[in-house]
């Protein structure tokens, strides 16, 4: 399954919120613009507040800023976004993975037998096989992330938004969704993560970004994003060297 992924281009997007502060608002982004190549994967960083998430519900289309301009597209047209959110299990709807993933499918016009059959390839793809008919909610933080993705290759979305994926998981979890992301950068689709754990997919990304107080204050490569003075904007600086159990504090 080859997908070309979606080029995306944000264009001085503004979004304020009412606030009991005296000013009455704030602003959760403040004229921030970047591109991104189709097939490409970025990280885009930032402390809790940062506006990582409001600027990814913008990009899928599930809010509008108060200014400014997004357009992504693949092959010259518009195209959707897939979204895999921090608490995944938010976004299951069957109570197995294939029903959940054939629930989309479905909708989307596909008969039942069409829709189990491509339900059971992306599942294959996803890491999923064996578990098709799983109890959903009982699946690890992992596979629920899995399970996710599995629902957005089925209906060929070119653009993919981690938000935190690597939330309350423990080191194997993380591995899984490191591997996943390899997939779906091997297929050619787009790929965004937002989080502040940078040391877990920094090295996946050939780009960086990084959001304080909802302004971009960095756009470049993760080599030189590392050189720069990463805790005045909240973010831990990952090149640290730990040589004995003192070390192992922040």
């Amino acid at each position: 399954m080859i997908q070309q992924g979606a080029s995306v281009s944000v264009d001085s997007i503004t979004k304020t919120f009412s606030s009991q502060n005296s000013s009455g608002y704030f602003k959760a982004l403040d004229t921030v613009s970047f591109s991104l190549e189709a097939g490409s994967c970025t990280l885009i960083g930032g402390a809790n507040g940062s506006g990582k998430s409001v600027l990814m519900e913008i990009i899928a289309g599930l809010d509008e800023a108060d200014s400014g301009t997004v357009n992504v597209s693949c092959n010259g047209r518009k195209t959707s976004t897939g979204l895999v959110f921090q608490e995944a299990e938010t976004q299951i709807l069957g109570e197995t993975p294939l029903e959940d993933v054939m629930y989309g499918l479905k909708n989307c016009g596909f008969s039942r037998t069409d829709a189990e059959k491509k339900a059971r390839e992306v599942l294959a793809l996803s890491g999923l096989a064996g578990k098709e008919l799983s109890p959903a909610r009982f699946l690890s933080g992992g596979e629920k992330r899995r399970l996710a993705v599995a629902g957005i290759l089925a209906l060929d979305m070119p653009l993919i938004i981690f938000d935190e994926p690597y939330a309350n998981l423990d080191y194997a979890g993380v591995k899984a969704v490191n591997t996943l992301i390899r997939m779906l950068l091997t297929s050619g689709r787009t790929v965004i993560i937002l989080t502040h754990e940078l040391e877990k997919s920094l090295a996946l990304c050939s780009r960086f970004i990084i959001l304080y107080h909802g302004r971009k204050v960095f756009d470049g490569t993760p080599e030189e994003g590392l050189r720069e003075r990463l805790e005045s904007w909240d973010i831990r600086n990952p090149l640290t060297s730990y040589t004995k159990a003192e070390d192992l504090v922040w």
